[in-house]
């Protein structure tokens, strides 16, 4: 296992810990606090327990060479992990927003929550930002699709953490002075926290449906990959090149022209060049297909 994967898995299994953790702490306090944003926060939560497993099981797979029926490797996997996040995103974010509307009109609403509310609140918030630092920062330099996407539901969770922690204090401050209209921020803010958790499960889901579909990089990315292959010995020059997305690395698909007047063997010997420099000066490019073109100097078109 390389050393990208063993810290893929090892972030993973620490935001699971961490999650179920929170989950727990989250429900009891949101039920006695009677806090529908808290018990809302709660189940985002608990859905990051599930997505972080997912996540897991596509980091695991995707770290499976080649075979046979999967030539290109496992890299996908990472992003069916990234669409099964997306997808529990949209249905729990659903499920809240609609708890949290039809309470409105119930009285449950305006009953009072308590302060420990608050506190785990806080708690939860800074923890969930360190959370999403921490993953994002290790799957943008690790290249992990799957644990970016991850890290992002880490920010949601931190994001429905301070808008519950707004319902909250507000409901507070109407217990407190007694304005009843204020009691309903709590409900409230457990509808806009469903919302947020969907808009970031539709943008998931695009992402990682583009990526399966093989995006091809845009020019702009591939610039440093024409300049490696330009600069192999006796490649004459780089005809076309397009990489394709695979999940967490890239397949590079090259043709060059070399010099007409040479050996098969030479020519075979140069498209191996430039595949070795590509992966070993390339961190992303994990196979290369190379096409070699005969270039005639003396009847080129110009």
């Amino acid at each position: 296992m390389t050393n990208r994967y063993k810290e893929a898995q090892r972030a993973t299994i620490i935001g699971i810990a961490v999650n179920l953790l929170l989950a727990v702490i989250k429900g009891i306090g949101g039920v006695m606090g009677n806090s529908r944003a808290l018990v809302a926060d709660a189940v985002h939560s608990a859905s990051d327990v599930v997505s972080s497993i997912a996540v897991y099981i596509g980091v695991r797979a995707a770290q499976k060479p080649p075979d046979r029926e999967h030539p290109y490797g496992h890299g996908k996997s990472e992003n069916v992990a990234t669409l099964i996040v997306a997808i529990l995103l949209v249905v729990v974010g659903f499920e809240i927003m609609y708890n949290s509307i039809t309470s409105i009109w119930t009285e449950t609403a305006n009953e009072v929550t308590s302060i420990m509310v608050l506190y785990i609140i806080i708690f939860s918030l800074i923890v969930k930002e360190v959370l999403f630092q921490y993953k994002f920062r290790l799957g943008t330099r690790i290249n992990s699709p799957a644990l970016i996407a991850d890290a992002w539901h880490h920010r949601t969770d931190a994001i429905s953490s301070a808008v519950a922690l707004a319902g909250v204090g507000l409901t507070l401050i109407g217990a407190r002075y007694d304005i009843p209209y204020l009691n309903y921020f709590d409900p409230l803010a457990g509808a806009v926290i469903a919302v947020i958790i969907m808009y970031m499960g539709f943008q998931l889901a695009k992402e990682a449906v583009s990526m399966t579909l093989e995006v091809v990089l845009n020019e702009e990315e591939t610039v440093e990959l024409m300049k490696t292959a330009t600069s192999v010995d006796k490649v004459v020059q780089v005809d076309a090149l397009s990489a394709r997305s695979h999940g967490s690395y890239v397949i590079v698909d090259i043709k060059i022209s070399v010099d007409a007047n040479i050996s098969v063997e030479e020519g075979h010997r140069i498209g191996r060049n430039v595949k070795q420099k590509l992966i070993r000066e390339h961190d992303m490019v994990r196979d290369v297909h190379v096409h070699v073109n005969p270039y005639d100097f003396e009847n080129r078109n110009d």
